[in-house]
């Protein structure tokens, strides 16, 4: 037989026996049979191939360690709609699990139970049915999903299960969650008394109870909640300490209290309790089981009136966004929230013993993950403003109606040292002035890897969309007038400064990557510098890559290229560079001649033709002259920051 007979023959052998999926990983089969589970008709995750490897960076939503094991998968919002398979307790490496804004059916597998490391499970608002299996009580890694054995899940600290179908009584050991700081049942059908016990729990911050069907003695320990305590419409509650009716009012001796759910069992029933009626107990109980991890959904129709307002207000955010923004398609998920889970907010920089500084002025800026995929609608791609090599950027809503920047870094783009990364988030809380974008807060999430930091939104973008206006355009609002112009220099200039001061910080702060792209403009065009500090917070690396679009636009330094350093120096000289660019309309002004500057006598030639000759003069002359210094080839010749507003502010 000749050699090519044979090579014809094994490459058809071959074809009839494909090389196995295990062959890229050993959870490629796995990861193939959780999505023909959850997209059947495959139109979602066509990405997932089986001929390809999962860990190769292809496979969407999918994250693995560095021994290529599988250790995140984060599909939500996708338009999934099938069920969550068996083999999902395949992925023994898995951490977090993120499935909430789809359209998921059926109950949560049992295998799920054996995911030993998994910490973050996110399977609010799907159409998923039946109880989670009690199992999970022993995943004490877990911190979110509660079912009857809680009191095993130490790290719990929020559990919201608000906009439901709940029913029964509210477990008395919920107040055993020693890290529980927000508890929301609000807007559910729950019954009975509020436990003592609740009150006890040490951390409650936050316990929202309103539109239920509860009732008795409004336990009085709950004052130090304050305005965190919330029980509007709840008309059976009493109690004068909480401007209530008194309970006088409503005692009834021969009421009997509800069963607590730990307590009710059949052989509990009064002897003249049928059957059905024992049924019913016992579903109650199921029901009350699930309601604590999960929602047994009744029928369509009788939760519709919850399902169009929880809709319309989800909905909200999105129809704030800019018009601009409208092209996106969003889908709209028509599943009523099923509960929304929260996990401790670290990988964990802010974990009590990890560092030696103090956590109390952080923990005010702290956010929780519910919080953020809130305002962000789940990180809607609706609301993304733009992406990085290391950040994805999202416009988004608080409760409170402000709107905001949501700024996700992946936490490998960050420093690895966690006490690094925790001083450089103190450095990011201290700054504060009016030339500074507002830093409102953060989260990090150790499930999904990632860092969330929060800023103000400025809604009329950044300077670098007001340059290379074409001349065709000057009509455009994207023309700046001659005195915003020189607005925004003096701001960016008083910004500088007061980084580059010492008040209330041991050294100064280098900002180490101003451009037209870090200025931002509120609604009354005032400069704001972004990113400042964040050097602070990202790894090395990170912060290296990010200077070859700064080299590229000439704002980065000439000694930076012997030195390999950042000094005040250089961020003036990155101010010099903007100057230039407010002056001549232009985002590259490598080209201009520094000697020809130094001569001009007059600037028609040099101004931006869109101001049409509608400028000063003699402010020209001057900016033109401190451009010029601070771009001096030498950073010994460059002026202080102090000494450019000094300058700035003479007439």
């Amino acid at each position: 037989m000749s050699l090519l007979l044979v090579l014809y023959l094994l490459a058809g052998i071959l074809q009839v026996f494909p090389t196995s999926a295990s062959s890229f990983s050993p959870e490629l089969d796995a990861l193939m049979a959780i999505k023909d589970s959850l997209d059947p008709e495959n139109r979602f995750l066509r990405s997932w191939s089986s001929d390809s490897d999962p860990c190769g960076g292809g496979f969407e939503g999918v994250a693995c360690n560095e021994v290529g094991r599988v250790t995140n998968i984060s599909l939500q919002g996708k338009g999934l709609y099938g069920r969550l398979p068996a083999a999902v307790g395949e992925l023994r490496s898995l951490t977090g699990l993120y499935l909430h804004f789809n359209a998921l059916t059926g109950v949560v597998p049992k295998e799920i139970t054996g995911l030993s490391e998994l910490s973050d499970l996110y399977l609010n608002v799907n159409n998923l049915s039946g109880d989670i299996p009690r199992e999970i009580g022993n995943m004490t890694n877990l911190q979110g999903s509660i079912p009857t054995e809680m009191g095993k899940l130490r790290r719990l600290s929020v559990l919201a299960l608000q906009y439901n179908e709940l029913n029964g009584a509210i477990p008395a050991s919920l107040g055993e969650l020693e890290a529980l700081t927000r508890l929301d049942l609000s807007f559910n059908t729950l019954f009975g008394p509020i436990p003592v016990g609740i009150a006890r729990a040490p951390k409650l911050q936050v316990l929202d109870i309103r539109n239920n069907s509860l009732s008795g003695n409004v336990p009085i320990a709950l004052k130090r909640l304050r305005s965190g305590f919330q029980y509007m419409n709840n008309p059976g509650l009493c109690g004068t300490e909480f401007n209530l009716v008194s309970c006088k009012t409503f005692f009834d001796p021969d009421k009997p209290e509800p069963f607590e759910p730990s307590n009710l069992s059949t052989k509990d029933l009064p002897a003249s309790v049928n059957p059905k009626d024992e049924n019913q107990l016992q579903s109650s109980k199921i029901g009350l089981v699930f309601g604590i991890i999960a929602v047994i959904f009744a029928s369509a129709i009788s939760g519709l009136s919850i399902f169009v307002w929880y809709r319309h207000r989800k909905q909200k955010i999105g129809n704030t966004i800019d018009a601009s923004d409208s092209t996106h398609l969003h889908r709209k998920n028509n599943a009523a929230p099923l509960i929304s889970l929260e996990y401790s907010n670290g990988w964990d920089p802010l974990s009590k013993g990890k560092s030696g500084y103090s956590q109390e002025v952080l923990e005010s800026f702290m956010f929780n993950l519910e919080e953020i995929e809130r305002a962000t609608q789940c990180f809607s791609g609706a609301n993304l403003l733009g992406k990085s090599n290391f950040s994805s950027i999202y416009k988004g809503i608080m409760r409170d109606g402000c709107v905001v920047v949501v700024k996700c870094i992946n936490k490998t783009s960050c420093k690895s040292n966690e006490d690094e990364f925790l001083k450089g988030l103190k450095i990011v809380t201290w700054l504060k002035h009016e030339n500074l974008v507002r830093f409102r807060g953060f989260c990090c999430s150790k499930g999904r890897g990632e860092c969330f930091l929060v800023y103000d939104f400025a809604p009329n973008g950044s300077l670098s969309q007001y340059l290379d206006v074409k001349k065709g355009d000057a009509s455009s609002c994207r023309v700046l007038e001659w005195s915003t112009r020189v607005s925004i220099i003096h701001g960016i200039a008083k910004g500088i400064a007061y980084l580059h001061e010492k008040k209330g910080r041991k050294e100064p702060l280098v900002h180490q990557n101003i451009s037209a792209e870090k200025v931002l403009l509120n609604a009354y065009y005032n400069p704001l510098l972004s990113d400042s500090g964040m050097h602070k917070l990202l790894a090395d690396d990170v912060v290296f890559s990010t200077l070859k679009a700064t080299a590229a636009m000439g704002y980065l330094a000439p000694e930076y290229t012997t030195t390999g350093c950042f000094t005040q120096k250089s961020d003036i000289f990155a101010f010099g560079v903007i100057v230039f660019q407010l002056l001549t309309g232009k985002s590259d002004t490598t080209h201009l001649n520094r000697h020809e500057l130094e001569e001009a006598l007059e600037f028609k030639d040099f101004i931006d033709e869109n101001l049409e000759g509608k400028f000063s003069e003699s402010q020209a002359a001057k900016l033109v002259r401190i451009a010029l210094l601070c771009t001096h080839e030498s950073s010994h010749e460059r002026p202080s920051m102090d000494y450019v507003v000094q300058e700035l502010s003479e007439n």
